[in-house]
């Protein structure tokens, strides 16, 4: 079936930020492939990074990592929610490791599975899941894999890193583990100090920069192609589409694509984006809809229905016009799409 939208994923690309990433770290990396791997594909994306070398996946929840499926017996699927009170026979049926957050998730590995090992988050700051310090006697007669915590505020030179760092350290010399685990992308950034003995980069992996260290190293995963479905030309004193924002002061050539909100590309875009054919750069005119967009076509003469543009999709870049986060830009686009991975 023809789809009017084309996203290209590029394993290359995804390959090496990981490879970026862990060399960054100087320790192991996994990799954060919950939410359908970012948007992008949990699948591809899990199956390009084994090939590169990765050995730890990160999901949120049980029914992602059914979806998953196996990884091979050398890998670790690790469920970062943990144990739900409707998941225990999930749990107890899959070798995926829990991250146990709670007292009560605790309590039900105990119950199911009290002899194989586990992943304990203890909270340091984040205040969002997590035992608490005092909490952790809890845990005593668990077999634990690795100890994580989660940075608040790595994504800004904050004081709190450096509290947040302090406090696992204490955290990591109470309480025994294999491995201890505390940065994710921007983390990695922050130095081999909070590096420990595993990183957990998600966002940089598929071309997110979470802080201006990995500017220049972290490669652009996902490009967006849209078809256009008619050319016009906007009359001078006419608007163009809702609430009529946009006015021509001058007859204007549009292309009006197959695109809207409805994929991922949001309102954020509106009368801010700019988007591609060829070397022409081609604004948005007036708002996004929900399966259209205008695009000014003027320096583009021979832009016509059918011919494919280019959507502008660096992340960096296409947020700060938007105002939406690199993490929303990735996880929003939507099912209409032909996913298609390159090498």
């Amino acid at each position: 079936m023809h789809r009017p939208l084309r996203l290209t994923l590029d394993r290359g690309a995804l390959a090496q930020n990981w490879r970026w990433l862990q060399e960054r770290a100087g320790v192991p990396a996994g990799a954060a492939v919950k939410a359908n791997g970012y948007g992008l594909g949990a699948r591809e994306a899990a199956a390009t990074l084994l090939a590169a070398g990765c050995r730890t996946f990160f999901v949120s929840t049980y029914a992602e990592a059914i979806e998953l499926g196996p990884l091979g017996e050398d890998v670790s699927l690790v469920v970062l929610h943990g144990i739900g009170a409707d998941e225990m026979e999930a749990a107890a049926q899959s070798t995926a490791r829990p991250v146990l957050n709670s007292v009560a998730q605790v309590h039900r590995w105990k119950e199911i599975a009290p002899t194989r090992a586990c992943d304990v988050m203890v909270d340091t700051g984040m205040n969002r899941l997590g035992l608490r310090t005092e909490e952790i006697a809890v845990l005593d007669g668990l077999a634990i894999d690795t100890v994580h915590s989660h940075l608040a505020c790595a994504d800004e030179d904050s004081p709190m890193n450096g509290q947040q760092l302090q406090r696992f350290r204490e955290v990591a010399a109470e309480l025994p583990a294999k491995c201890y685990s505390l940065a994710n992308s921007a983390g990695i950034c922050l130095g081999l100090d909070y590096s420990f003995g595993l990183v957990r980069p998600g966002l940089a992996l598929y071309g997110g920069v979470p802080r201006r260290e990995a500017e220049g190293h972290i490669r652009q995963v996902a490009r967006i192609e849209t078809q256009i479905v008619q050319r016009r030309t906007i009359r001078v004193g006419e608007s163009c589409g809702y609430g009529a924002t946009f006015v021509a002061g001058r007859d204007t050539e549009a292309a009006i694509v197959n695109l809207g909100y409805a994929d991922g590309y949001l309102r954020g875009f509106s009368a801010r984006g700019s988007d591609f054919a060829g070397e022409f750069a081609l604004p948005v005119l007036g708002r996004v809809s929900m399966d259209l967009v205008a695009l000014g076509c003027d320096i583009a003469a021979d832009l016509k229905e059918g011919d494919w543009v280019e959507i502008n999709y660096d992340l960096p870049t296409v947020s700060a016009a938007s105002g939406l986060s690199q993490y929303e830009l990735l996880t929003v686009l939507g099912s209409r799409f032909e996913r298609r991975w390159v090498d």
